[in-house]
């Protein structure tokens, strides 16, 4: 039997959604996505000189897409990133001293265990790890 791939059907293939989120400031933006949760930079845009700044930043699989530009998302989005290692992230952002913010880890009674933080535009990102039973 031949395994004929989706494309090859006519199947569309859908393969990832990546945000858009609001941002009015991007001294903050950098402080909190970049220094603090440990995003890089994959690009910067700006269709001219003292334009709002469109960029995108990933971290592992995650990539999400920050936005100046009126119309770019709306503040208050909440993303969630589905993750493994929830107790080492909440470690490592221990380690940065960002006075914004001091998360925890809440379990959820959806069988997962959340780390929630708010970027400075009133966006909510919560990192998901799933809880297998044993």
């Amino acid at each position: 039997m031949v395994n004929l791939g989706s494309a090859e059907l006519g199947i569309p293939n859908l393969k990832r959604a990546v945000p858009i989120l609001r941002m009015f400031d991007v001294a903050k933006a950098r402080e909190f996505f970049m220094d603090y949760l440990g995003f890089s930079v994959d690009f910067e845009h700006r269709f001219y000189e003292g334009a709002p700044l469109f960029m995108g930043i990933s971290r592992g699989d995650v990539t999400l897409f920050l936005s100046e530009h009126h119309g770019d998302g709306s503040p208050g989005v909440h993303v969630v990133v589905q993750m493994d290692g929830i107790d080492d992230l909440l470690r490592e952002l221990a380690t940065k001293g960002y006075k914004y913010m001091n998360p925890g880890i809440q379990t959820q009674e959806w069988g997962a265990r959340e780390l929630r933080v708010y970027d400075p535009f009133g966006n909510q990102i919560a990192f998901s790890e799933s809880i297998t039973a044993e």
